[in-house]
């Protein structure tokens, strides 16, 4: 595996990780030599990290009457490690690598049925203010949710 600039160890990195999320890759996905199309693991990863986020009950809060805080992607990257095909069941691994005081940086591992790695991914989510747009601070339960072990999903 080449070097990926946000995971020194695969092993223990890819130990960290206790929410995970089931994919199975549609035919519409993949392109015409049958691989999954480039972009589609963006969308695997939104999908992971909706519902890791709604695990939390962060979702809830964010589209509320009323609220004015919501997440935005800051930045977002994919490493394709292995090929994959329609029909592949994939487990989308989500968890919390850091937290900022109004960003965090998400962790992916997409991992095929026989526990191989196929995708890793980061990527920067900023709570902000619908009204402003400027950044908003997580309130510590918030944080200390993120930081803390989370249940797993399937």
């Amino acid at each position: 595996m080449n070097r990926i600039s946000y995971i020194d160890n695969i092993k223990e990195w890819g130990s960290d990780f206790s929410f995970k999320h089931e994919i199975k890759v549609r035919f519409s996905e993949t392109d015409m030599f049958g691989h999954l199309n480039n972009t589609v693991p963006f969308t695997y990863f939104e999908e992971a990290r909706i519902e890791y986020f709604n695990s939390k009950g962060f979702m809830k809060d964010w589209t509320s009457d009323g609220s004015n805080e919501i997440p935005v992607v800051a930045d977002l990257q994919c490493d394709y490690i292995q090929q994959v095909f329609f029909n592949d069941q994939l487990m989308i691994h989500v968890k919390a690598a850091s937290v900022g005081n109004s960003s965090v940086d998400i962790h992916y591992m997409g991992t095929k049925q026989d526990g191989s790695v196929c995708l890793t991914g980061r990527g920067t989510i900023v709570q902000v203010s619908k009204t402003t747009g400027n950044p908003i601070p997580w309130p510590e339960e918030m944080k200390e949710c993120m930081a803390r072990t989370k249940v797993k999903h399937s």
